[in-house]
């Protein structure tokens, strides 16, 4: 795969290359997100998890992906 079929995005601050065409579900699938229990943010947007396999990522996306915790 050349560096055309690919575009770089940040992910918690930190930098990732994946595929062009890439969708929020391809990436909560990669990294093993438990989707039920965390809320992702695209360019300081949340996203709503239902149209999570219709949002394709693109150069320069900044993903913030925050896991719920219990406690009190």
């Amino acid at each position: 795969m050349n560096n055309k079929n690919k575009i770089k995005i940040i992910v918690n601050g930190k930098q990732m290359t994946v595929k062009l065409k890439y969708s929020l579900k391809n990436l909560a699938d990669k990294l093993k997100l438990p989707i039920t229990k965390v809320a992702i943010e695209i360019n300081r947007e949340i996203i709503n998890k239902k149209n999570i396999k219709k949002i394709f990522l693109k150069n320069g996306d900044k993903i913030e992906v925050v896991h719920f915790i219990g406690g009190g």
